[in-house]
C-alpha cells in the first residue's frame, strides 16, 4: 500500500494505491465522504472498499481531497473535488491504461462526487454508492445513468433515511440494459460502526456477480468479432475470386475486329 502524491488542479493530493502486476487488471477509485466534516481517505468505510476491491484483483487507488491531510488547495463545495477525482482517475488510467474495466466507488459525499465523474467518463463500467446522500444534494444530473451498479444504506441512518435511497434509485432514469441495485444493512447507521463485515460481503458478492457476468460478455464479444472477422474474410475472398474470373474490359470488341 505505497503511499504516493498525485499532481491535481489545486495542487498535489495525497494518495494510496494498491498495484495488480497484470497488465490487464481492472481499476477503481475510491472517493471519501465530506472533507469538512472528518471524511479522509482513512475512513473505515473508504478502507474497507480499498480491499474489497484489491481483493478481487483491482489496482486500486484513494486519495483525500484538496485540503484533507497532506493534499494542497482548500475545500470548493464540489467542483475542485469533482476536478480533483477526474486528475486520479487519470492518474489511474494512466498507471494502468490496458485495464479491462474501470470502477468507481464513493462514501457519503464522496457518492455524489463519483456519480458526477461517472456522467462524464464513459469508461466508467460500475459503481459503489455507500450511503448516498439522496436527500441532500441534487441527482437530476443522472439523466439517465449509462452503467449498472449498487446503492447501500444502513437502515438506522438518521442523516439519509433508506426512504430517500430507496426512491433515488428507483426514479434515476437509466439507458437500455442498465441495472441499480439497492440493498439495505439492518441495524447500520451512517458509518456502518459494527456492520463493515457485513458491507464488505455485500459490495464482494456484487462485484463478484457482476466480474463474472463481465467475463461471459467479453468472452460472448470477442466470439461475435471473430465470427464476423470470418464473414469479412469470406467476403474478400469471393470479391478476389469474381475479379480473376470477370473477362477483360473490351476483350469481344477486339476479336470481332
Amino acid at each position: 500500500m505505497p503511499e504516493l502524491i498525485i499532481n491535481g488542479p489545486g495542487g498535489r493530493l495525497e494518495a494510496r494505491y494498491h498495484h495488480e502486476s497484470q497488465s490487464d487488471s481492472p481499476i477503481a477509485l475510491i472517493l471519501h465522504p465530506h472533507p469538512q466534516l472528518g471524511g479522509t481517505m482513512n475512513n473505515q468505510v473508504v478502507y474497507s472498499l480499498y480491499h474489497t476491491f484489491a481483493a478481487r484483483g483491482f489496482s486500486v487507488l484513494r486519495f483525500n481531497f484538496r485540503g484533507v491531510g497532506r493534499s494542497q488547495g482548500v475545500w470548493d463545495g464540489g467542483p475542485g473535488e469533482l476536478a480533483d477525482a477526474a486528475s486520479a482517475l487519470d492518474w489511474l488510467q494512466l498507471v494502468k491504461p490496458d485495464a479491462k474495466t474501470c470502477w468507481i466507488a464513493g462514501v457519503s459525499f464522496g457518492t455524489w462526487i463519483a456519480m458526477q465523474l461517472l456522467m462524464r467518463r464513459p469508461e466508467v463500467d460500475g459503481f459503489i454508492c455507500v450511503a448516498p446522500l439522496a436527500n441532500l444534494y441534487d441527482w437530476s444530473f443522472l439523466a439517465p445513468c449509462p452503467s449498472s451498479g449498487l446503492m447501500i444504506n444502513g437502515d438506522k441512518d438518521r442523516v439519509v433515511p433508506t426512504s430517500a435511497v430507496a426512491d433515488m434509485a428507483a426514479k434515476v432514469k437509466v439507458q437500455k440494459g442498465i441495472k441499480i441495485t439497492h440493498e439495505v444493512i439492518p441495524g447500520a447507521n451512517h458509518f456502518f460502526e459494527d456492520k463493515i463485515d457485513e458491507l464488505g460481503n455485500i459490495v464482494g458478492t456484487y462485484l463478484d456477480e457482476r466480474m463474472v457476468q463481465f467475463e461471459e460478455d467479453r468472452a460472448r464479444d470477442k466470439e461475435r468479432e471473430r465470427e464476423r472477422e470470418k464473414e469479412r474474410q469470406r467476403q474478400r475472398e469471393l470479391e478476389r475470386l469474381e475479379a480473376q474470373s470477370a473477362p477483360a474490359a473490351g476483350g469481344d470488341d477486339e476479336s470481332d475486329e
